[in-house]
This record gives structure tokens, sequence and C-alpha cells, in this order.
């Protein structure tokens, strides 16, 4: 269960009704429903397989992802949407239910490791909903390292379709193992 008090309800509608709750079980999709518990409604992913057209998450701190990477990358790929800025694990529900189809996550320090409770329940409603999740090379997100996700390295969200594409020009941004070629 994934809860975002302050997530509008309809993205169309950022002054309507605020407060979701998305509800994911293994092999059972991903439902999402007013914070007081009504309207459940079975929610996916864009189905998007031009980056370019591509709405795209990123953390509104600085300091948690590093927005000029993230920058090069949408370059990379094309994207012309203006980048969908939101904190919390609120960006693993917009991809959820399609306001965006990327999320990017990237490292800002060579020694800094994600927190398992940062992205444990984000990452089985995207993937419930139908999309992927992975590190900067691709690797699945290792929860059981402990605290940290300690074999990770930043973290990527896609629609599923997109994932290949947004690794690969993360790569070419980050270097090959993930990192800044001057980290």
């Amino acid at each position: 269960m994934l809860g975002c008090p302050n997530l509008p309800l309809d993205a169309a509608d950022p002054e309507g009704p605020q407060g979701c709750l998305f509800v994911a079980e293994r092999g059972g999709g991903t439902v999402m429903r007013s914070i007081e518990g009504n309207g459940a409604r079975e929610v996916s992913v864009t189905g998007l397989t031009d980056p370019s057209r591509a709405a795209f998450c990123e953390s509104v701190e600085s300091a948690h992802s590093s927005h000029g990477d993230a920058a090069q990358i949408a370059r990379r790929l094309g994207v012309t949407v203006p980048p969908f800025r939101i904190d919390s694990q609120c960006k693993y529900a917009a991809v959820a239910r399609g306001d965006a189809s990327i999320y990017l996550r990237l490292p800002t320090r060579k020694d800094y490791q994600e927190k398992i409770w940062d992205h444990a329940a984000g990452w089985m409603v995207v993937r419930e909903a139908g999309g992927q999740v992975s590190d900067v090379r691709g690797e699945p997100l290792d929860f059981g390292q402990g605290r940290t996700l300690a074999n990770n390295k930043g973290v990527i969200v896609t629609n599923g379709t997109l994932h290949d594409q947004v690794i690969e020009a993360t790569r070419a941004v980050l270097g090959i193992d993930g990192r800044r070629p001057d980290q």
C-alpha cells in the first residue's frame, strides 16, 4: 500500500480532491482509491513506446536526484515535455496511473545508498500496474541487504516499454557502470 495524501485524485484537475491510496498485490494488479476509501479503480502505466512523448517525473529536491543528468537523459531520449516534479513515493504513483512514463532517481554522490522505505511500496505498485523498476545499470532492486539498496545504484522507473531505451540513455550519460565518468 502506498499513501499519497496530497496527490490529486485526477492529475488533470490539480485543484480538485486530493488524497490517494494505491494498493497492489503480487499478481493482482494495482488499485487506486480516494484516501477516504471510496472510488476504487484499477490503474495501469501508459502504453507509450516513443520516449519523446513521455512525461518525466523527478524529485523537487535536487539533492535527491541529479537534475542536470536527468535533463541530459531527457535530451538523449528526445523528451520535450517539462519534468513533473513532485516528492515522496508519489512519483511511483504517477507512473503507475499513467500521469508520467519515466521516473529517475539518479545518484548525486558516489557513496549514497537508497533507503528501502523510499522505494519498496512504490516498486510493487508500479510493477503490478505493468511498469518496470531497476537501478541505473538495469539490475533489479535488491531489498534483501538491510536498510539500504546497497547492491544498487540509483533507481529507474518506467512504463516498461520504455525501460531499455531509458537504461541505454542513462548509461550513456552516467557511464556504463551507472556512475558518472568523473566519479
